[in-house]
């Protein structure tokens, strides 16, 4: 996550070429029908030497064929100097070389086993795989001209089997705020958020992943983690870090979603959720115990945005990930019985 902050490249090529021995050996080892990976860029070529068909889990956002092309900036360290403004103003001129920088340890890896280059297209790069599933819906992240190894399984949800929080008698009959920004997001804006919805008629719910906090707000409810599937479906709005998993989890119980997103992942994801109407997003930059109240009240009141929310709920109660992806695989099985092996060992 801190390489994901600067900006860096989230796997140099040191580290590619050293992942390719290791997989190779478990694959050896196991001897798997299929090998399933998730974000783990060195099976673009281990997986293509051992010969076993790969499948990758992505979100539809990081597509080739996504219709969505807007790349909003990442709060990256340039956003604090020289204000947002400016700096997405560079971004967007330095963004194609960028991503291209990205690129290069993946395709060099690849050439070294005698593999194509997958171009200078970083979401080519993310998403290369023999079969690419997509844990999203359409309606929420839409894709043009998507072949037939892209595929969009749904949302795939897991929340941790946690109890529910003692919530104190003043809570009952106000609105519930479930506030987690998880591994990923900054624990220094959980004070600003706490003090923002302080003088709200709502009762809060914090997951603080162990974070220390000096005060604590009358109406707020504290645990390090919360069963979010759980807290999702009690809450009126969820406030996290913008990512894919939590704000899937509400939008699954049709409750709107503050996003306070932190890398490019999280602003994607919450650049979706904001074209469909079914929540906000408020850079970090920019949340200020003003700008948080004003943005929850408007959540908790706006029934438009609520509707939207439930909405997209709907669509993704009718998807069944785990059908889905137990048909990609046989789909990717059966494809890659008949491609002919390439790449050296």
């Amino acid at each position: 996550m801190s390489r994901l902050a600067k900006g860096s490249r989230l796997y140099p090529l040191s580290t590619l070429r050293q992942y390719v021995p290791e997989d190779l050996e478990l694959l050896e080892r196991v001897k798997p029908d299929v090998v399933v990976g998730d974000f783990r860029l060195s099976l673009s070529v281990s997986a293509r030497v051992a010969g076993i068909p790969y499948v990758a889990l992505s979100n539809a956002y990081w597509s080739p064929y996504a219709s969505r092309r807007r790349i909003p900036m990442p709060s990256l360290p340039m956003a604090r100097i020289l204000g947002v403004p400016l700096a997405s103003a560079f971004f967007a001129l330095g963004r194609p070389f960028a991503f291209a920088w990205h690129t290069v340890p993946l395709n060099l890896l690849r050439r070294e086993y005698g593999l194509p280059s997958l171009g200078l297209d970083l979401r080519r790069v993310y998403t290369d795989a023999d079969m690419t599933l997509y844990a999203d819906v359409p309606e929420l992240v839409p894709t043009s001209s998507l072949p037939d190894t892209h595929r969009y399984i749904g949302p795939v949800e897991w929340s941790p089997e946690l109890p529910m929080p003692d919530f104190p008698p003043a809570a009952s009959g106000r609105p519930l705020v479930y506030v987690t920004l998880g591994s990923s997001g900054s624990g220094a804006l959980l004070p600003v958020i706490l003090e923002a919805l302080s003088e709200l008629d709502c009762h809060v719910a914090v997951a603080s992943a162990g974070a220390r906090l000096e005060h604590v707000p009358a109406n707020v409810t504290v645990a390090d983690y919360l069963p979010g599937a759980q807290m999702s479906a009690r809450a009126d709005l969820v406030i996290c870090n913008g990512g894919s998993p939590t704000s899937h989890q509400a939008l699954a119980c049709g409750v709107p979603v503050l996003g306070i997103p932190f890398n490019l992942d999280q602003h994607l994801n919450m650049d979706c959720v904001v074209a469909y109407g079914a929540g906000l997003a408020l850079r970090p930059e920019h949340a200020t115990v003003r700008t948080l109240r004003s943005a929850a009240q408007g959540l908790l009141t706006d029934s438009q945005c609520r509707g939207r929310a439930a909405e997209i709920g709907r669509i993704f109660g009718a998807r069944r990930a785990a059908e889905g992806f137990h048909q990609a695989l046989d789909a990717a099985i059966a494809q890659h019985a008949n491609t002919p092996r390439t790449g050296k060992p």
